[in-house]
């Protein structure tokens, strides 16, 4: 997730920039650069890599004087991470300076139409078409000029602007992406949170959605949506520094956690056209290959394999091809037959895991069509496969992963529409309800977040002692259950398992004993009432049974001993919804146990050995 900074005061503004991203280099970043305005010019340093780069650059220029500036860390997201796509980005006239967070959704409809005006691109950034936006839109009022370019931005966005014409000042507007500002003695500060100005002041402003600050180094006057001025009352924050990099969050895995409804709406929503096509930056495959292809093989570990199981059971019912799903350290060593009309699609957070690497090779060897399901911009997959399409989840800190999960499941629906719409099983009308479907879901994900997490708080409590869990579902179900269990077993440490609830008579159900926990995933409507047959199995040999349902089946549950109810939503996108409360289990359950929640025991993040 990137950040941003600045300051508009009476010092040199580029010690606190480079404090300030410093702060924020928790959130993860691959580039990172600052403006400063001097005088009538408006100077950029910025370069791909650490901070620690960006200082050694500034250190061999001249020392700025500039008492006014802005600064970001950048996760790439559109464009590789490089020099050219660091920010800050400026204006093809010089006269306006931006960094940004968030997604431009309509960025390649307003580039297309500056180019057609002779705006000529330098980088390969959604960001960039602000800052030509904000040249073609220049009345000579700094805050007039960019509200008109915010009013022509669709997505999620947090911006500040340095203008030449104004040195003393910058100005910011946000919508989606957060925004704070804190004023003290030495000056103003701006920060994407509290982390970058936490130091200097506990008085913070927090920017509401489609606001607009003018700052300087007395203050800042904040303007509404329909350009009044507004009254606003700073904050106190009584956070410390660590927990203000965690957003007030006793753990990072929370935080991920309560983010999902971002990340899934930055995944999906920049790929969902205004008529409800499906469309993605680097996708290779023609028309013509994918009306070819005759099987798909879907290749990752741990939970990446977890939201490859989601994606078999939606790309078989969408596009009715065969999808096969493999244990990425298994994968080369079956000898897997592979041909020119197999689709490999391989599954990395990280883009680094090294035996999920391995099998990319071994498909492109084979000759196979490759597609990359990955979060980091120019990993070494990503960079390897035949296709990518990033999730943009933005950095995962803790080793449990939660959103990136989420995004990756998010991709397996994006393309089983695009699939099954270029090979004639969805006409365009079913497509437009079908992603119109996928647009409600971050709401629905905020909605069962905050319906569950008290009561999973509660629950957690009386499974402290616990030893043993058992997850059981079917289909999409069962395919939740998997990763449900692995939340539970990774920082709870308690032993679970999770099982096709229909081979429990096949001799897992001697496993269970009076008292015994089975955790009953039962959304996916198709086969609700087969897995409500397996629920009535384990509570006659004396199981507790919690229960992981829609509302709709409500009055279906009453033999259960504690059930969660999710909203309805379209049945396929369900796993979405019910692994929210099985997160928040796990984590609530480490937490009561006392767990090193955000760094489990022999655990890493990236796997970057066999």
């Amino acid at each position: 997730m990137c950040g941003i900074v600045g300051y508009a005061g009476k010092n040199r503004a580029v010690p606190y920039l480079l404090e300030g991203l410093e702060k924020l280099e928790y959130r993860g970043y691959d580039s990172a650069g600052i403006a400063v305005a001097e005088g009538g010019t408006l100077r950029v340093t910025k370069t791909r890599g650490r901070i620690s780069n960006l200082e050694a650059l500034i250190a061999a220029e001249h020392q700025s004087p500039a008492t006014v500036g802005i600064g970001h860390t950048r996760w790439a997201t559109h464009g590789k991470p490089n020099d050219v796509n660091a920010h800050p980005h400026r204006s093809m006239s010089g006269r306006f300076c931006v960094v940004h967070n968030g997604i431009i959704e309509n960025y390649l409809q307003l580039k297309a139409a500056l180019q057609a005006e002779g705006y000529v691109f330098v980088s390969e950034t959604d960001t960039e078409v602000i800052a030509h936006l904000l040249d073609k839109s220049w009345d000579g009022d700094f805050v007039s000029t960019v509200r008109k370019t915010a009013a022509q931005l669709e997505g999620a966005y947090a911006i500040c602007v340095l203008c030449s014409d104004c040195p003393d000042q910058i100005v910011c507007t946000r919508w989606g992406s957060p925004l704070v500002l804190g004023v003290c003695e030495s000056g103003t500060f701006i920060g994407s949170d509290v982390t970058a100005i936490l130091r200097h002041t506990n008085d913070v402003y927090y920017l509401d959605g489609h606001e607009t600050a003018l700052v300087d180094a007395h203050g800042a006057v904040f303007f509404g949506k329909d350009g009044a001025a507004v009254d606003k009352q700073p904050r106190r924050i009584e956070w410390n520094l660590s927990a203000a990099q965690k957003g007030g969050y006793e753990h990072f895995m929370l935080k991920e956690i309560m983010e999902q409804p971002k990340a899934f709406s930055d995944t999906v929503s920049p790929r969902i056209t205004a008529d409800g096509t499906i469309a993605f930056e680097d996708f290779r495959l023609t028309d013509d290959e994918i009306c070819r292809l005759r099987r798909v093989a879907v290749v990752a570990c741990g939970s990446a394999y977890h939201a490859g199981a989601v994606g078999k059971y939606v790309l078989e019912k969408l596009t009715r091809l065969p999808v096969e799903i493999d244990i990425a350290s298994e994968f080369r060593y079956r000898d897997p037959v592979l041909d020119e009309d197999t689709l490999v699609v391989v599954i990395s957070q990280s883009g680094e895991t090294a035996d999920t690497l391995a099998a990319l090779r071994l498909a492109n060897e084979r000759g196979c069509k490759t597609l990359c399901i990955v979060n980091v911009v120019s990993s070494s997959i990503a960079n390897e496969g035949g296709s990518v399409i990033y999730t943009h989840a933005g950095p995962e800190i803790a080793v449990a992963t939660t959103k990136a999960y989420s995004a990756q499941a998010a991709v397996f629906y994006l393309l089983a529409g695009y699939l099954a719409e270029k090979r004639g099983l969805l006409t365009k009308e079913q497509l437009a309800a079908y992603t119109e479907d996928l647009r409600a879901m971050p709401d629905l994900i905020q909605k069962t977040l905050g319906d569950c997490e008290q009561q999973i708080k509660t629950l957690s409590q009386m499974f402290i002692p616990l030893e043993h869990a058992y997850f059981i579902g079917r289909n999409l179900d069962y395919a939740c259950a998997m990763e449900a269990s692995l939340k539970m077993k990774e920082i709870s440490y308690i032993h679970s398992e999770a099982y096709a609830a229909g081979e429990l008579k096949h001799g897992t159900i001697s496993l269970i004993e009076k008292g015994t926990l089975v955790v009953a995933l039962a959304a996916y409507s198709d086969v609700f009432q087969k897995t409500l047959s397996n629920i009535k199995e384990v509570k006659a040999r004396g199981a507790r049974v919690l229960a992981v349902s829609t509302e709709r089946h409500v009055d279906a549950l009453g033999e259960v001993d504690y059930r969660i109810l999710i909203p309805d939503c379209n049945p396929l996108f369900s796993v979405t919804l019910e692994v929210l409360p099985m997160q928040l289990l796990g984590y609530y359950t480490a937490r009561a146990r006392g767990c090193d929640i955000d760094k489990p025991r022999n655990l890493a993040k990236s796997v970057t050995v066999e």
